[in-house]
């Protein structure tokens, strides 16, 4: 008995919904990351792109623990020398909820062409609606 493999052709990729209000923004991010690579699935093979399609909803509704909101901070540099900018997670939860949401996915998703692909099926929504009922996507509770 041979051992199975799946690929591309093989796959039938589903979407689902995770409602973010009132859950710990790392707790989604995980289960979002889990769905995005397969790893759940009975197929799952590593070196395959076999994740499913997540849709985020409500990310400015997620909750941060403890004190996150005043001492984390989202960081990038610019390029140019003495270019770091830095933005405390209370701002960005207030202004940008849908970047804490991606990045928090992309920190538990490999950085590799399989993760970068991985990502291109991540939605995230500020509120509760979205714009892919027509593929009717599955809500996940957890």
């Amino acid at each position: 008995m041979s051992t199975f493999m799946a690929n591309a052709n093989t796959l039938q990729r589903k979407w689902y919904v995770i409602d973010a209000a009132g859950k710990p923004l790392g707790r989604v991010a995980v289960k979002a990351a889990d769905l995005l690579r397969g790893k759940g699935r009975p197929d799952f093979t590593p070196h395959v792109d076999c994740g499913d399609f997540v849709v985020v909803l409500n990310a400015e509704k997620a909750v941060l623990t403890g004190k996150k909101l005043e001492k984390k901070y989202y960081q990038r540099h610019t390029g140019y020398i003495g270019g770091l900018k830095e933005t405390q997670y209370a701002t960005l939860m207030r202004t940008r909820p849908e970047l804490a949401m991606e990045l928090a996915v992309k920190g538990m998703v490999p950085d590799t062409t399989i993760g970068r692909k991985a990502l291109t099926r991540l939605h995230v929504y500020r509120g509760a609606d979205h714009k892919h009922a027509a593929q009717k996507p599955e809500t996940l509770e957890f």
